[in-house]
């Protein structure tokens, strides 16, 4: 190496070195996947499709159901694939009513998150409805906080629409003001937070460090519309349909700029209605593996 390359390289390293930490590009190491996704697949074959969902190059699963399987089979099948899940999607009831058991389910299966996604319709309407959610999410996260475990709450975007139940205060404003953060957790489905008319940078800016988990998917105004998603939409929401992420219109990158502040250790892909499911995962974890920010 001569002179004149020697200083060249030397001034390049020190300029990169130089450079404050938060200029450096990131990456998500471990895409995750929400099974949700491929339901139905699951349904007709189990192991076969936790086999194609480790193959497409997924790292992580987030259950939402077990399909009779056991907690000790759907480990054994995990290891089998070499994945991890660190969360799972449990009901309302199941937090209310079954709260010890699922919380041995998933010391069983290794998870270190069991999240809530959602409020039924009718207590959502209830005088007291969103108060008796949060003390009992309160009672949850403290029990499975004691027992290693941490408590969430999963968004979708009615949350984001003012309830006359709560005098016209937004539900997920009161979700985050009444429980404890310690306790309960937010996994921010970033599509219904965004189709609710919200940016997910506002709460990662009053609520630093309050979002470890998320769902990534997008949402496209373009095309077909109208759909409410299984009532996870509202009469306020910004009409539209679901797509991959990387092909709507959530700024995914700009998001994902502020992990560290919102507190994001886990990134799950979700499509509530794939059109091809496997192709649509490709697509999916392609768009994140390659995403920088």
């Amino acid at each position: 190496m001569n002179r004149r390359t020697f200083i060249g390289t030397s001034i390049a390293t020190a300029v990169v070195a130089s450079r404050p930490p938060w200029t450096a590009e990131h990456r998500i190491k471990r895409v995750g996947l929400q099974l949700y996704t491929v339901r139905d697949l699951m349904k007709q074959g189990f192991e076969d499709t936790i086999a194609k969902v480790a193959q497409t190059g997924y790292k992580e699963v987030e259950f939402a159901g077990y399909f009779s399987k056991s907690p000790q089979d759907v480990r054994k099948i995990l290891d089998a694939n070499k994945l991890v899940s660190p969360s799972e999607h449990v009901s309302y009831d199941a937090v209310e009513k079954k709260w010890p058991e699922t919380l041995e389910a998933a010391h069983t299966i290794g998870q270190t998150f069991v999240v809530c996604p959602s409020i039924d319709a009718a207590q959502r309407k209830e005088p007291d409805g969103w108060k008796r959610a949060a003390e009992l999410f309160n009672h949850a996260g403290e029990a499975a906080r004691k027992a290693g475990i941490q408590f969430a709450y999963h968004n979708h975007a009615f949350e984001f629409e003012p309830s006359e139940a709560l005098g016209g205060k937004v539900p997920y404003d009161f979700l985050l003001a009444e429980t404890d953060p310690k306790l309960v957790k937010l996994e921010m489905d970033l599509c219904w937070i965004t189709v609710g008319g919200r940016d997910p940078a506002e709460y990662f800016n009053r609520y630093p460090g309050r979002f470890p988990l998320v769902h990534v998917k997008d949402w496209s105004t373009k095309g077909p519309g109208g759909k409410d998603y299984g009532g996870a939409t509202s009469a306020a929401s910004k009409p539209g349909h679901i797509v991959d992420p990387g092909q709507g219109e959530v700024d995914f990158k700009r998001i994902f700029a502020q992990s560290d502040k919102a507190g994001i250790e886990h990134y799950f892909v979700e499509n509530d209605e794939p059109k091809s499911p496997f192709d649509d995962l490709k697509t999916s974890y392609d768009y994140l593996a390659k995403l920088r920010f």
